[in-house]
């Protein structure tokens, strides 16, 4: 009982610490414009605590600039670029760099897709790659079909001519590809491919009269030395000669050429999510023939450090672009083809993500 009365005592005591007076509830008024006031700051309030917890729950995200050590690694440059006036056949992927490392007609993870000339892929079955257009005449596909059986019943060991062009390094020219090659080589111009068995069993002239009725996609990605260098998508076989890296155009009025293109994409390094690109979307019209389009770009190097210890490395860049009609292959002003000339700046960019503080919250 006694133990009652204490307790007792002792809320008495607290309650007489309440320094607010309480209005009878005989002498409270209710209004409408009191319960409006009442809900509009209990709105505010939600607001300004949502507000609140997710800015302390959003991890702050703080920038750094270090010297970029990283050259002795590789860079991963991903690109997808449209080609809506010429054909995948006459293009070719090269990668050269300022070591001298040369990746020449590049086809590992590089693809190549035949469109229409409104667009649209163009998908056939492989031997129809072989056989050509299905709108051609009973003629011309059995002389087809007859030309693809006699090349894969050819000898492998075979060695056919190189129609005079032959040399120390090259005693056999058993594609059409070859003898062009060892002419280049020679420095002979190749004009009558009719005259070539091997070009005339590959159904070189018919590509090469068609090679401005289908558009091409380039979509993958190249890995090359990080370190400054260039990849070009430009016509023409390309190889060496005299350490020179050169494209044959021989076959071709080189301003035929339309290289107008679209550039959907083009990145360095991995992808991350909300990381922008500036050359995603750009197209390029070349409205004077021949054109060589050309991308000078810088590119930063940036590594993202998670509030939960992960890190990505990526890359940023900025680009600046330059346009020219080509005149004259035989001249230094350049050749026809779409050119990405990267180096990279000396610094990193580190953005690292820091949980905020619960006293501040």
């Amino acid at each position: 009982m006694e133990n009652i009365l204490s307790l007792k005592g002792l809320s008495e005591r607290i309650r007489s610490l309440d320094v607010y007076p309480k209005v009878l509830e005989d002498f409270r008024i209710k209004t409408f414009g009191g319960a409006t006031v009442t809900i509009i700051s209990g709105l505010i309030m939600s607001v300004l605590f949502i507000s609140e917890l997710n800015y302390y729950l959003t991890p702050e995200l703080r920038e750094e600039l270090l010297v970029d050590v990283s050259r002795g690694d590789k860079l991963r440059i991903n690109l997808d670029v449209v080609f809506p006036h010429i054909s995948c056949h006459f293009l070719a992927i090269d990668a050269i760099d300022v070591s001298g490392e040369q990746h020449i007609n590049i086809e590992h993870n590089v693809f190549k897709r035949r469109l229409s000339l409104k667009g649209e892929p163009i998908e056939k079955p492989e031997k129809d790659n072989t056989i050509g257009s299905s709108n051609r005449t009973n003629k011309e596909l059995v002389k087809a079909v007859t030309e693809r059986v006699t090349t894969t019943t050819l000898d492998p060991n075979r060695c056919e001519s190189c129609y005079g062009a032959e040399n120390e390094r090259r005693k056999c020219c058993n594609s059409c590809d070859d003898v062009r090659m060892a002419y280049s080589e020679k420095g002979w111009g190749l004009n009558n491919l009719q005259d070539i068995l091997q070009c005339k069993r590959e159904g070189m002239s018919e590509r090469l009269d068609n090679f401005d009725k289908e558009g091409c996609q380039v979509f993958g990605y190249v890995e090359v030395n990080r370190v400054g260098g260039n990849l070009h998508i430009a016509p023409g076989k390309s190889f060496t000669k005299h350490h020179i890296h050169v494209h044959d155009l021989s076959l071709n009025d080189f301003q035929r050429f339309n290289l107008t293109h679209k550039i959907r994409h083009l990145s360095f390094g991995r992808t991350v999510a909300g990381k922008t690109n500036p050359l995603d979307g750009t197209v390029q019209i070349a409205a004077e023939g021949s054109m060589m389009f050309q991308y000078y770009i810088k590119i930063v190097a940036t590594v993202f450090a998670k509030a939960d210890g992960q890190t990505l490395q990526t890359n940023q860049f900025a680009v600046t672009r330059h346009r020219k009609p080509i005149q004259d292959t035989l001249t230094e002003s350049g050749m026809p083809g779409v050119f990405f000339i990267y180096e990279f700046g000396p610094v990193m960019v580190k953005y690292s993500e820091i949980n905020r503080s619960f006293m501040h919250f």
